[in-house]
């Protein structure tokens, strides 16, 4: 799928979210990746086969002083 040298992660890949964007659409909040995956705003992956990929946001950690 990805022509792109050298070529984008794939879907199954661990670094998926490195590929390249195919379609950025802020307005709606989702982006569709070269590999394939329709990635959203808040974090949450749509994959190729179906799967889908809980949102992953980073937790913040505030220490009680």
């Amino acid at each position: 799928m990805c022509q792109h040298q050298p070529p984008c992660p794939t879907a199954d890949s661990a670094d998926r979210e490195a590929a390249r964007l195919a379609a950025h659409h802020p307005e709606q909040g989702w982006s569709l990746l070269c590999n394939g995956v329709v990635l959203f705003e808040d974090t949450g992956e749509l994959l190729p086969d179906g799967q889908v990929i809980a949102p992953h946001r980073p937790v913040r950690i505030v220490s009680a002083a």
